[in-house]
């Protein structure tokens, strides 16, 4: 996802369902941007093996996870859907109220995200998402950095922003803050990646 390549002054859903192309979007606060190239081999890893362990601890639980690409609608001022100007697609969302599911992705904030960044989308990844999802009210934000092995994650305070972020390394594990009893071993995670180009 590079600099934003639909000029025009805001855009919306309504005009996301008419792009064509053979390129993903996304549209953050009304301005598009294009997600080219696709990610690189060693995102696709580091976020497959992270779904994995989501997806294997929600099989008999209420909450849903899905991988990009997945949209995410996701309105700030009690908008009609046609008229969002927030339309996503994070690396991983983790939904616990099925009633935001439908046909196209998700309407409504997940409780969890995960970005993986890559040379591309750091920038938005780090500032454009971090504050369009905590204004959204995200529960839980990771952001997860495959060359220097670590792990961001931003919590939800009770003021309705981001804690500082709690740092971890390939050698930690991290418990998930909306799970009671799920932990992700980084080390799992980070393993013998040094040889995949990012």
């Amino acid at each position: 996802m590079g600099e934003a390549a639909k000029k025009q002054e805001k855009f919306k859903y309504k005009d996301y369902l008419t792009w064509k192309d053979d390129f993903r979007w996304e549209i953050i606060n009304g301005i598009a941007y294009c997600m080219a190239p696709s990610p690189s081999s060693l995102h696709q890893l580091i976020s497959g093996r992270i779904f994995g362990y989501i997806f294997n601890y929600l099989i008999d639980k209420e909450c849903l996870v899905f991988a990009a690409p997945f949209d995410v609608r996701i309105p700030l001022n009690n908008e009609r859907d046609e008229d969002i100007e927030n339309v996503v697609q994070p690396d991983i969302s983790v939904i616990c109220d099925k009633s935001k599911i439908d046909k196209r992705g998700c309407l409504g904030v997940p409780d969890m995200i995960v970005e993986i960044l890559s040379p591309v989308t750091k920038k938005i990844d780090l500032q454009d998402k971090y504050f369009l999802y905590e204004k959204a009210g995200v529960k839980e934000y990771w952001i997860v950095d495959p060359i220097n092995k670590t792990v961001f994650a931003h919590i939800l305070g009770e003021d309705k922003s981001f804690k500082k972020a709690s740092y971890y390394t390939s050698t930690d594990k991290i418990r998930v803050s909306i799970f009671e009893d799920l932990v992700i071993d980084l080390e799992k995670i980070f393993a013998g990646i040094e040889d995949i180009e990012y």
